[in-house]
């Protein structure tokens, strides 16, 4: 093997193990026993020269290398799956659309549009940022799009009258992240009561939980500035306007988030799932979610 080249095998166990959370998770889905697993892990650590993973209380984390490299993995095992395709006759060759939640990896999707389009440069793409109760609602009759990433709730405190589906249909997990408070960086006074709150215009299930779990620990608060989408409520809350709820890969780095003093409630997780075909699709937005499955995580 080349010295400055990392194994395929290696970067695609490294990546089952980052998103099963766990060398026993990991193991069960790639069909390999937990010692070969855990030695594939070593190995590749040893090409890069430092840990990659590491064990918490939440199963394993990547470190700051790790994170580097996870990029890179996904990227090379994407174009290699893509080329297989390719020299099998599977060309994506016509139109797709796509509906994501905006609160997905704002600052990265243009970027991961971008390399899902130079793996595919024959496939025009025709991409809407929506809410995700209107990409649920819609992934039924396909009328809006083909493909559809939208956010759900763990744990949610949302009320059956405000969810987001009403009947979950099965989708595919993509990405899960922490929910935080968050405000300006540069705020230096210390936040009025009521708390001051940027929202969203509802339908918006996060915006609904943080209302209610505001009110539900008896919080009070004032509806500072209503945005109109998450890049707006960026803007507001880095001109201090107030505070939200945000996922982390929708922080930018004039936010941070709220410290502890505010004494704000616990909030659950979030997950972005891909939404499922239908029977009848066509191979060409079958082939193109699977595409997308890969990048998207």
């Amino acid at each position: 093997m080349n010295a400055r080249a990392f194994d395929l095998t290696q970067l695609r166990t490294f990546i089952a193990i980052h998103d099963a959370g766990s060398i026993s998770a990991a193991a069960e889905q790639i069909f390999l026993s937990q010692s070969s697993v855990s030695e594939q892990l070593k190995k590749l650590e040893a090409r890069a020269g430092q840990p990659l993973l590491v064990r918490s209380r939440k199963g394993m984390r990547p470190t700051p290398a790790g994170t580097r490299l996870m990029t890179y993995a996904r990227q090379i095992a994407a174009l290699s799956e893509a080329a297989f395709e390719d020299l099998q006759g599977v060309l994506l060759d016509g139109e797709l659309r796509i509906a994501i939640t905006d609160y997905y990896r704002p600052q990265d999707v243009g970027r991961v549009l971008k390399r899902f389009t130079s793996l595919y440069p024959r496939l025009r793409l025709h991409v809407s940022a929506m809410q995700s109760s209107q990409i649920e609602r819609t992934a039924l009759t396909g009328e809006h799009f083909d493909v559809g990433l939208a956010l759900r709730l763990l744990n949610e405190e949302v009320s059956a009258s405000d969810e987001v589906t009403g009947e979950r249909t099965s989708a595919t997990l993509v990405r899960r992240e922490r929910l935080v408070w968050a405000m300006s960086a540069t705020s230096s006074e210390p936040l009025d009561m009521p708390l001051p709150l940027i929202t969203l215009p509802r339908p918006c299930a996060l915006q609904t939980l943080v209302v209610n779990v505001l009110e539900r620990h008896k919080i009070p608060y004032r509806v500072s500035h209503s945005a109109a989408g998450v890049a707006g409520m960026q803007l507001a809350l880095g001109a201090g306007l107030g505070i939200s709820c945000l996922n982390e890969s929708a922080l930018t780095p004039d936010l941070v988030v709220c410290p502890t003093s505010l004494g704000l409630p616990p909030l659950p997780r979030a997950e972005f799932h891909l939404l499922p075909g239908h029977a009848d699709e066509t191979d060409l937005i079958r082939h193109a979610r699977n595409a997308l499955l890969r990048l998207f995580a």
